[in-house]
């Protein structure tokens, strides 16, 4: 420590900050060297009759290293009726106009993020972490718009399902499918507590793959999640089967559910419908009270034997017939199994007989949703005294199951990247190169100059460490 203090030395921690600004600036100034060069080469390859330049505007872009400040041309264009129009023609390459001026990979730093996290968690993590200062707000709002632009894509491929343009191609014998719905604390537009609301959640699979240890995986599992209306979320829901499978080339579709309304709506009326036994479980421990009759009804339910799972929920709703609630409870237990009836006994005990499983897949017993809701959508959604908004929470949940389908990355490609010449960043790394000469007659290096001042490193002594580091940043 006595040395440390003597010679004036910088902790590593001060050294890699001072580092990683340094190359943040360097970064967000080749950048910008990119971006005016290419702005540079599309005003002599226009149409210098069709656009006319009106000179040099500034703007600003934000990346994973800073603000990128820089100028590009706006240029006047008679529209089809003869009206002025005023376009930027590097922003149009760049695509600029889909979620606003951030680098793809700041923009999915961000959406990552905010999926694990809340949203001022997010922007504190993105901005000690980035060259880039982020608010929750700015947060935000990039999820909000990301979440729209999914919303449309999956409108989009429901237009073309109903037009008989789906895109889907792969042939498949038997397509598992599970439904559930997350029940989320919603609020207004002024933050005040509303009625809880329900978030629809699918997962779609081909079979499981035996892994060792014992364990399993699905095959090609693939989500989506929303706050719409049943009948929009199924028509999503049959859109993205289409977009990647031939539908009437299914064999077999199988449908694990909760028994809810919304749920028993499938696009395929010979679908094979089952309900969940985790769902069975849960509602027998919170209709039924006593511990005994807890027992007796899942012993029965177990045992494969629901006509007398049944007889004896009946019985013993008229047993407590003197505790008016105990009795409803019963009735509601019995009522929803009844209704379910046909869905009591999974397929495989049905004397169902389904296509034989495609090589390297197995068939098992389905119930794979509550996990799916919980790593996808409750952990992020639900607790610590979260309310969502219907629209912010239909945005979120379109990140949540991109991000689970390994499809978050290539979606936000899509709305924030545009294409530039690989020739731009040779000939800028060039241009900075050259701007080391200045140094000598006065105009500064402001690469340089950032290092300039005092640093208690240049007072110590030049060990050969400290030697390269002046060499590198300093001289």
């Amino acid at each position: 420590m006595k040395t440390i203090v003597e010679e004036k030395l910088v902790s590593f921690k001060t050294l890699e900050q001072k580092i990683y600004k340094y190359i943040c600036t360097y970064g967000a100034e080749l950048t910008r060297i990119v971006l005016e060069k290419y702005d540079d080469e599309l005003a002599e390859g226009r149409d210098r009759k069709a656009y006319r330049d009106k000179g040099k505007r500034g703007t600003t872009i934000k990346t994973v290293y800073g603000e990128v400040c820089y100028s590009r041309r706006v240029y006047e264009k008679k529209g089809e009726g003869g009206e002025k129009r005023y376009v930027y023609l590097l922003d149009e390459a760049m695509e600029m106009e889909k979620i606003g001026l951030l680098s793809a990979n700041l923009a999915e730093k961000i959406a990552m993020t905010a999926a694990e996290s809340p949203y001022r968690v997010t922007a504190e993590t993105i901005s000690s972490t980035c060259g880039q200062s982020v608010s929750h707000g700015g947060a935000w709002n990039l999820v909000q718009r990301l979440g729209e632009k999914v919303s449309k894509e999956e409108s989009y491929a429901v237009s073309q399902m109903e037009a008989g343009e789906a895109l889907g191609k792969e042939v498949l014998p038997v397509l598992f499918e599970e439904m559930d719905g997350v029940w989320l604390s919603m609020q207004d537009g002024r933050h005040q507590k509303m009625k809880k609301q329900e978030m629809k959640v699918f997962t779609m699979y081909e079979g499981w793959k035996e892994q060792d240890g014992g364990r399993s995986s699905l095959v090609n599992k693939t989500m989506l999640a929303g706050m719409e209306k049943s009948g929009e979320f199924h028509a999503k829901r049959e859109a993205l089967i289409e977009k990647r499978y031939a539908a009437d080339e299914i064999m077999q579709r199988v449908l694990n559910g909760d028994g809810g309304g919304w749920v028993k709506e499938p696009y395929d009326p010979e679908a094979i419908v089952q309900l969940d036994r985790y769902h069975v479980y849960q509602e027998i421990l919170r209709k039924i009270g006593d511990k005994k009759a807890q027992k007796e009804i899942r012993g029965l339910f177990d045992s494969e034997k629901p006509d007398e799972m049944l007889e004896y929920i009946k019985a013993y709703a008229d047993s407590v017939a003197g505790d008016e609630k105990s009795r409803k409870k019963a009735l509601e237990l019995h009522q929803y199994l009844g209704n379910n009836r046909e869905g009591l006994m999974p397929w495989q005990k049905r004397g169902i007989e389904i296509p034989d499983a495609p090589e390297g897949i197995v068939y098992k017993g389905m119930g794979v949703q509550e996990s799916q809701n919980c790593t996808v959508i409750t952990l992020r959604m639900k607790h610590r005294r979260m309310r969502w908004s219907a629209s912010g929470a239909n945005n979120m949940a379109k990140i949540l199951y991109r991000k689970e389908n390994r499809e978050l990355a290539e979606t936000i490609e899509r709305y924030a990247d545009g294409f530039l010449p690989i020739s731009g960043m040779e000939d800028a790394v060039k241009t900075l190169s050259a701007a080391k000469a200045p140094k000598k007659d006065g105009k500064g290096n402001p690469y340089v100059d950032s290092t300039s001042r005092h640093m208690p490193l240049l007072d110590a002594m030049r060990t050969a460490s400290r030697k390269a580091f002046i060499a590198a940043f300093v001289d």
